[in-house]
C-alpha cells in the first residue's frame, strides 16, 4: 500500500512523511503514488491477459497529464468523454488509435476533432448522434469508426447518480425495443461509417460481479446475432465500473473480474475493450487538509478544515464515504464530529457523524481513496484556488499541478468596466 503509518504513527506516502509534504506544498494537497497507479494497471492487465483485449484508462477518473503519460508507457490507451479529454490524452502521448471516445453529447466540433486526429473508436449513443457523425464524415470524404453503446436495462445496484445501464437513464441505445439492431444495420449499410462493434457500461463502483455477467451475456447474444446476419462486429467494449473498498484497505479484486471475463469470452473471436478508472486511481491518491478550528456544539464537534466541497465534491454530490484520519496516530479521545469545509453551504462537508479524535489548529488530516473523481471534479467556487497535485514516482516527488494564485484566477477574466 502506498499510504502507510511508520513506526512513530506518522502517515507516509511511498516513504515520504506527509507532514513534510504538507509543509512544503501547502494544503489542500492531492498526493498520488505513481507506483501504486502502475501496479494496479499491471494487475488489471494481467487479470484480463487470457483474452484478446485492450485497457483504456478512463480519463474522467483522473486526468493529470503526468499520470496519463506513465500509464501510456505501460500500454494503456484512453477512454475519453470530451474534446478536452481527447487533447489531454494526445498531449500525454497516447496514440490516437488507442483512444475510445465515449459520451452522449459530442458536439460537431468534437466529432470533427476526433476524425481529424484519427481517433480509433467513437462510441455513439443515439441515432441522431450517428447521423451527425455520418454527415461530417461524408463532408470530409471519410469513413468514421463507430461502435454503438447499447443499454441492456440492467440495474447495477450502485448509487442512482452513477448507475447507467437502465432504460430510465440517458445512456446507450435500447436493446429490447430493437433500436440497437436497427442502428447497427444503418451503420453497416452506410458508405461513410465503419462498424467497430458494441459497447456497454452499466455503472460505476460495482462490487458485485453479477451485473457485469448479465450485461456481458446480453452483449454476446446481441453480437452473435449480428454476426449471424453477416455484420462485422470486431470489438466488444466492456466499459468499466469495477468498484473499490472505501471503508477499508482491500484492493480491487482484479483477479475475480478477470476470471469472469475469461469464463465468458475465452474462445470467442472478439477483441475486447476495458475502461477501468476508479479501480486504478482511487486507492492511489489522498487529499491532505489542515484543521482550522474546532467548533463545539452540544451534539457534536464541527472540525473545520481548509479543504471543501470545491476540492472534493464526492461526499456532497453522492453522499460518498471517505476514510479520514489525522496523519499522526494517537490515543486521543474521540467525539462525534462532522469534518466540514469553509464554503458557505450546509452541504460543504467531507464527512458527517464520525467518531473523530480532537485535532489542534494547523494539524493535518488525510482523506483516503481520493485518487479518482477528486481533482477532476474540483472547482474555484467561492473564488478558492484548487489544490495543488504532487506525484511520487520511484521515490521522487514531482509537483505536477501547481496551485494557482487568486491573481491567476482574476487574470483569467476580462473586465471591460474596470477603471
Amino acid at each position: 500500500m502506498p499510504f502507510t503509518y511508520d513506526e512513530d504513527g506518522l502517515l507516509c506516502a511511498d516513504g515520504h512523511p506527509t507532514s513534510e509534504l504538507a509543509q512544503k506544498f501547502g494544503t489542500p494537497l492531492y498526493v498520488y503514488s505513481a507506483d501504486g497507479f502502475l501496479a494496479h494497471l499491471a494487475a488489471f492487465q494481467q487479470a484480463v491477459a487470457p483474452v484478446n483485449g485492450k485497457v483504456h484508462f478512463a480519463v474522467k477518473a483522473n486526468a493529470n497529464l503526468a499520470l496519463l503519460s506513465l500509464m501510456a508507457q505501460q500500454g494503456a490507451g484512453a477512454d475519453i468523454v470530451s474534446g478536452g479529454e481527447m487533447q489531454r490524452a494526445l498531449a500525454a502521448g497516447i496514440a490516437p488509435q488507442d483512444i475510445v471516445f465515449s459520451g452522449v453529447g459530442k458536439t460537431d466540433d468534437e466529432i470533427r476533432l476526433a476524425l481529424a486526429k484519427n481517433i480509433g473508436q467513437i462510441n455513439a449513443e443515439s441515432p441522431e448522434e450517428i447521423k451527425h457523425i455520418e454527415a461530417i464524415a461524408s463532408e470530409w470524404g471519410l469513413k468514421a469508426p463507430v461502435a454503438i453503446r447499447v443499454n441492456p436495462d440492467i440495474d447495477a445496484k450502485s448509487h442512482e447518480k452513477i448507475s447507467t445501464g437502465q432504460k430510465s437513464t440517458k445512456f446507450g441505445i435500447p436493446i429490447a425495443t430493437g433500436e440497437a439492431e436497427a442502428v447497427y444495420d444503418y451503420i453497416h449499410n452506410s458508405p461513410h461509417l465503419v462498424a467497430r462493434g458494441l459497447a456497454v457500461h452499466i455503472g460505476s463502483q460495482l462490487t458485485d460481479l453479477a451485473p457485469f455477467k448479465a450485461a456481458y451475456q446480453t452483449l454476446i447474444a446481441l453480437a452473435d446475432g449480428f454476426r449471424a446476419k453477416g455484420y462485422d462486429v470486431p470489438i466488444l467494449d466492456l466499459g468499466g465500473g469495477l468498484g473499490i473498498d472505501y471503508h477499508g484497505e482491500e484492493t480491487p479484486d482484479f483477479a475475480a473480474y478477470g476470471a469472469l471475463v475469461s469464463s465468458l469470452f475465452s474462445g470467442l473471436d472478439y477483441q475486447l475493450g476495458f475502461e477501468p478508472g476508479r479501480s486504478i486511481a482511487a486507492d492511489n491518491g489522498i487529499l491532505l487538509t489542515s484543521a482550522l478550528y474546532t467548533k463545539a456544539s452540544e451534539e457534536k464537534d464541527f472540525i473545520i478544515v481548509d479543504a471543501a466541497m470545491n476540492d472534493l465534491l464526492r461526499p456532497t454530490l453522492y453522499e460518498a464515504y471517505h476514510r479520514i484520519e489525522p496523519i499522526q496516530q494517537s490515543n486521543r479521545a474521540k467525539r462525534l464530529s462532522d469534518i466540514v469545509g469553509p464554503v458557505c453551504e450546509t452541504g460543504d462537508y467531507l464527512a458527517r457523524g464520525r467518531d473523530f479524535p480532537s485535532v489542534e489548529s494547523g494539524e493535518v488530516v488525510a482523506v483516503f481513496n481520493a485518487g479518482a473523481y477528486g481533482s477532476v471534479m474540483a472547482s474555484n467556487y467561492n473564488t478558492r484556488a484548487m489544490p495543488a497535485e504532487i506525484l511520487i514516482h520511484q521515490g521522487e516527488v514531482h509537483l505536477i499541478k501547481p496551485r494557482k494564485t487568486i491573481e491567476d484566477l482574476l487574470n483569467d477574466e476580462h473586465n471591460p468596466f474596470a477603471e
